[in-house]
Formats: structure tokens, sequence, C-alpha cells
């Protein structure tokens, strides 16, 4: 695959056109090594992962012209469900060498596949936990920049209210990723986004939302900042 990859508006994110579909990229902090199947791209010297939009809710959330991603190069990330590692390894991508990824999962299979990705990322860490029970990792993670939340739970919005108050530093952002039908299967997700959206606000000032169809039915994503 030959690309004209070009800089996104977000530090540390690619993009390329190829015909009339737009391509995600990171910079690959492990050059020669994929994580999920995805293709590895040449440019200019520098090797280059593409981004699936289908696989990935924050590729998704790029994809749909999200304002605000609440990462950056150089910062302390804590995943929370990093499952077997997709968006957690771009994120590593991301925040770059002098930044650091926890990558938190309570499965311990999925957990195996991230001690692999991890053996290859020097910021990035693999937490075998429950999310939420943050008190049974405190010791293991440092204040964060962001706390980045995709747990398919249907209390997912109390757990993550609560590790943003305990691990999040002042100013830093959350990132919350809803599955509508965890949270109640019988209503409308609308109606869900809409009460995750006032519970939120509660807590964090809500910095944009965007809807993830048709890339993931039934999800979205809310980017908070911490009062």
């Amino acid at each position: 695959m030959k690309l004209d990859i070009r800089e996104h508006k977000f530090y540390n994110v690619f993009e390329a056109e190829l015909g009339r579909k737009r391509i995600l990229l990171t910079k690959n902090l492990a050059p020669g090594k994929n994580v999920y199947g995805e293709e590895l791209v040449r440019f200019r010297g520098e090797e280059y992962r593409t981004w699936d939009i289908f696989r990935s809710k924050l590729a998704a959330a790029l994809a749909k012209g999200i304002s605000q991603m609440g990462i950056k190069p150089g910062d302390s990330v804590l995943y929370l469900g990093a499952a077997s590692g997709t968006t957690p390894s771009h994120i590593s991508d991301i925040v770059g060498e002098n930044g650091f990824v926890y990558a938190l999962d309570f499965a311990p299979r999925v957990v195996r596949d991230l001690v692999f990705v991890c053996q290859d990322r020097s910021n990035m860490a693999p937490i075998l936990a429950d999310a939420s029970q943050p008190k049974t990792y405190f010791s293991n993670v440092l204040e964060v920049d962001a706390v980045y939340q995709d747990i398919a739970q249907r209390n997912q919005v109390e757990i993550f209210i609560k590790n943003c108050k305990i691990f999040l530093k002042d100013n830093g952002f959350g990132i919350l990723c809803i599955k509508a039908r965890s949270i109640n299967v019988a209503q409308n997700p609308k109606k869900i986004f809409k009460m995750v959206m006032e519970q939120l606000e509660k807590e964090m000032i809500v910095s944009d939302y965007r809807e993830l169809d048709p890339f993931e039915k039934d999800h979205c994503i809310f980017i908070c900042k911490k009062r």
C-alpha cells in the first residue's frame, strides 16, 4: 500500500487518502510489529500503522469529527478495558516514548495478549484488575493526564467517575465510550446517551460527544475534563 501521509489536526495522528476513503494512522513505536493485523506502511523513512475505524472507538470518534481527543504526546493514560490492545497500542504510539499507558483489563486471557503487546512497547504496561475496584491497583498507577474507559458494564459511568476522581490530574481529560445496550438493552440508545450526559455533567465538564454509528452501533463517546 502506497499512501501520501500527512499530519492530522491532533498531534501524532496521521491521515491519508486511499481512493475516496480516508485512512487514519499512527507512527509505529515498535517498528516491524503489528498488533491486530493492521497494515504497516512506510513513508519518508518512517513506519506507520493503519488505524481501523471499525475496530477502535477512538478512531471512529476521529472519523466522526470529534473536536478534542484529550490525549497528546507525553501524556500518561489509564486505559480501562484494554482488551487485547488494539486502541491502547495506538494511544501508545500517540503519547510516544515520553508518555505512558497503563493498560488494565480483568480477563486473564486478554491480559496475556496484552503482555506480548507491552513487551514491544516500553511505554505500556499491562494490569490484571477489576476497574470497579480501583483500590486494588491504586499502588500500581500514578496520577494520569487522561483516563480512557471502554467497559461494557451496566454501571460503566459510575466506574469511570470513580477512577477519574482517584487517578486523574486536575484539568485532565476523561474519555468514556458508552455501549447503550450494556446499560439497558430495552431502552432507546439516544435516551441512554442523554442520561449519561446528565450524569457526567454533575461531576465533570463535557467537552464533546459523538455517536459512533455506523462504525459502532449503539455506541457513543464522551470527552470530559476534570473540574
